[in-house]
């Protein structure tokens, strides 16, 4: 069982290095591009539900739970878009948004980065 996930993960590792070789100078793209502002201007704590922010951004890329700090349990939306040259990573525009709710579905805080020059 340990040599076949070894194989695998070692053709995983060899197809993304190729892929790499083969865009070198292409432009690469992570994520779906959203409006923060448009986010922003609706946003309102404790007010705003998930399905109003899903109407606004669509569906999240990634979801999990976030504690705050007195221990209160949140849905974690994560949404993000990045894009650039392979060639110059460290050129790539990135921007983030993570939108926290409570267990009624509701707005509890958000943040976001965004990495434009």
């Amino acid at each position: 069982m340990k040599n076949n996930q070894y194989s695998q993960s070692k053709i995983l590792l060899i197809s993304f290095s190729i892929v790499l070789l083969m865009t070198g100078c292409g432009s690469i793209q992570i994520g779906r591009d959203f409006d923060v502002k448009a986010f922003e201007s609706m946003a309102k704590v404790d007010e705003t539900t998930n399905e109003q922010v899903r109407k606004v951004l669509g569906e999240p890329k990634s979801s999990g739970i976030s504690i705050n700090g007195n221990g209160e349990r949140l849905v974690e939306w994560v949404y993000f878009y990045g894009a650039g040259q392979v060639s110059k990573m460290d050129e790539a525009s990135l921007k983030i948004l993570q939108v926290r709710f409570d267990k009624n579905g509701k707005l509890r805080s958000y943040s976001w980065s965004n990495s434009d020059k």
